[in-house]
Order: structure tokens, then sequence, then C-alpha cells
């Protein structure tokens, strides 16, 4: 199994920085590539007991080299549940979540 990568963005406040810093990096990253279906950032609000809510981001296997500039930590693979879509293509969702039917 491939290694993802996860990265806390913060509080919903805050994180339409990082956020924006990640999606600049990854078009400028993967230009030559675009439309790769397996290359991908995704994001989920996840608040675990807490009062405010912690912006997770999860990068996909193929963006390992991306996801090492921003200091991101290994993790399982994400749930597709609550995900939406940083970088990349709609037609990653059936590539790298085929069990949730894309």
């Amino acid at each position: 199994m491939e290694t993802w990568y996860s990265l806390s963005l913060g509080d919903g406040i805050i994180a339409p920085v990082p956020s924006d810093e990640i999606e600049q990096a990854f078009r400028q990253s993967f230009a030559s590539v675009e439309g790769r279906p397996d290359l991908a950032v995704f994001t989920r609000p996840e608040s675990e007991g807490r009062l405010h809510c912690e912006i997770i981001a999860y990068f996909s296997p193929a963006t390992a080299n991306l996801a090492r500039v921003f200091d991101a930590q290994p993790c399982e693979k994400p749930a597709r549940a609550g995900l939406g879509l940083l970088a990349g293509t709609e037609s990653t969702w059936a590539v790298l979540f085929p069990e949730a039917g894309g």
C-alpha cells in the first residue's frame, strides 16, 4: 500500500492561507502532467471532540514530494467521507477511491 501524507492547516479561519499555498505549489509542481488522476490533495474538517474543527490536508501517494515540502507526515489513507478536492481533477475520485464507486 502506498503512503499518504497529512498536514494540519489550522482551524477554518486560518486554513485558507496554507490551502492557497498548497494549491499554488501543486499547480506549479505538476503543470507538465496536469490531469493525472493519481495527483491530488484533499481537505477535510475534523473535530475529534474539540469545540473548533481543524482542517487537515491529505496528499495522495503520487504527491509525496510536494507533501514533504510542506512537512506533511505519513498517514493512513483517509476515508472518502467528508473529503473535498483541494487540488487535482474530478477523475481522481474514481482512481484513488474506487471502493466508493467514484
